[in-house]
């Protein structure tokens, strides 16, 4: 952590508060405690130097040049879901995003979304609109980091990543310019914000999304045995690609878990269709199986995962994760589920890809695994009772790093571990020198350096340099 006597003097400070729009949070101040925390208690006891609560693009652009002019580290904030907690940034400047929380349903199907508004809420204010943006399933994560790592979530075997519907964002980078961004106005730094992680180019402050109509879902919930995982990832993985479009599922496995859920977009007989081949080809009956249709936003909620999370209290939690990406069937689905069920605190979150995904490139976005069978989440509490944040990465390694090499060197960046090997082949792979390239381009100083990050640290700028 940068000490207390590394920090700027106190009237560098007060000359920042005053051009202010927002509140500036200090150590010592009312509210700074608060102000600083993300969603995970397990960095509580970073020190940031101050958090910008910004309220307008023009804070951005004042915390960004008192950050560089002081060669402080800055890191926006959203919904504060970061993993390795790298949007609670030790001895340097949070970039508070929560005021930009507005969202605004278009008539022509546009939304506009500020950088700050969480899942949920978007959710909401769209489907009153009759709209929907393909999006992930956990209501208080923000928009910004999940669509600028790609965006997984329960749609998007139909509609693709929520980053496929990105059409413009407005960022201010390294140099303080404020900049929108689309197809056509600066494409090589719109393709880098289509799936090349929050926090490497610059603070997306706002997003243009294209949403699609809301109809209603059919969703479904089937539990096996446990005994019966490597029975059920057997079928799953010749039966999954296998399925329309309009069907996608998600895996739960664990020591004590082998759980199926998902939506399809279509009529409930054919759905019930499908799952009964599935059922055949697993060899073992569920001992739970549910099936209902409802309107989008409440099927949405109930798969809001947020309670399946280890250790989540209320707006918090206390876990840690870390994934890999199937990129082809598995040769023995028995060998891979020993290796996730074998550590009873670990659990296993499996979710589709496939369908609309994979009609893009994989040089077309920054994401890169447009042609993975799907996502692989690990996660384990990390509460000292779980023996903590080492135990648990000492756990989800053996996982990670134990699986096979239908797994490879691959990961996905929304779910950013610190101990990755490779991780910048991992998170980032066919794209990574396309997007090392524009991080240079727009940050050739490193003002957004953070340690998995794409721009060139801080100790590579010459001392002369401001």
């Amino acid at each position: 952590m940068a000490g207390l006597a590394g920090w700027p003097p106190p009237d560098d400070w007060d000359r920042l508060r005053k051009r202010l729009s927002g509140p500036l949070f200090r150590p010592g101040d009312p509210g700074y405690p608060e102000a600083k925390q993300g969603f995970f208690t397990m960095y509580d006891d970073r020190v940031p130097a101050a958090v910008v609560g910004a309220a307008r693009v023009e804070d951005v652009q004042e915390a960004v040049a008192f950050a560089a002019r002081h060669r402080l580290p800055v890191a926006a904030r959203s919904g504060g879901h970061s993993y390795p907690g790298y949007s609670t940034v030790d001895g340097g400047i949070v970039v508070d995003l929560s005021r930009f929380s507005g969202i605004e349903a278009r008539p022509d199907g546009r939304a506009l979304i500020g950088a700050g508004a969480r899942l949920g809420p978007i959710a909401t204010a769209l489907a009153a609109a009759g709209r929907v943006l393909p999006a992930g399933s956990c209501g208080t994560v923000g928009i910004a980091g999940l669509a600028l790592g790609g965006g997984v979530g329960v749609l998007d075997r139909k509609y693709g990543l929520t980053c496929d519907h990105l059409e413009a964002a407005r960022i201010v980078t390294a140099d303080g310019r404020v900049r929108t961004v689309s197809a056509t106005a600066e494409p090589d730094l719109f393709w880098a914000l289509r799936g090349g992680g929050g926090g490497n180019f610059g603070i997306v402050t706002g997003f243009t999304f294209r949403t699609v109509p809301a109809v209603d879902v059919a969703t479904f919930a089937l539990e096996f045995p446990p005994a019966a995982g490597a029975a059920l990832l057997a079928a799953w993985q010749e039966w999954q690609p296998a399925a329309p479009d309009e069907l996608w599922s998600g895996m739960g496995l664990a020591w004590n878990e082998a759980s199926l859920g998902g939506t399809f977009l279509g009529p409930r007989a054919r759905m019930h269709a499908l799952l009964e081949d599935l059922v055949r080809r697993v060899g073992t009956a569920p001992t739970k199986w549910e099936e209902t249709v409802e309107e989008h936003l409440t099927a949405m909620r109930s798969f809001d995962d947020q309670e399946s999370r280890p250790a989540a209290a209320a707006d918090r939690g206390t876990y840690i994760g870390t994934s890999r990406m199937l990129t082809r069937p598995l040769a023995d689905p028995g060998a891979v589920v020993g290796v996730l069920t074998r550590d009873p605190g670990v659990r296993t979150i499996v979710d589709s890809a496939g369908g609309a995904i994979a009609r893009v490139g994989a040089r077309e976005t920054a994401f890169p695994y447009r042609s993975a069978l799907a996502s692989l989440q690990f996660l384990h509490g990390a509460a000292p009772g779980d023996g903590g944040e080492a135990g648990a990465r000492r756990s989800l390694a053996a996982v990670r790093d134990g699986l096979g090499p239908e797994f490879g060197r691959t990961g996905y960046v929304n779910y950013l571990d610190p101990e990755m090997p490779d991780w910048a082949e991992a998170y980032y792979g066919v794209n990574l020198p396309r997007l090392r390239a524009v991080a240079r381009k727009y940050d050739p100083r490193g003002i957004f350096a953070f340690p998995q990050g794409l721009s060139a640290p801080r100790s590579t700028v010459h001392i002369g340099e401001t």
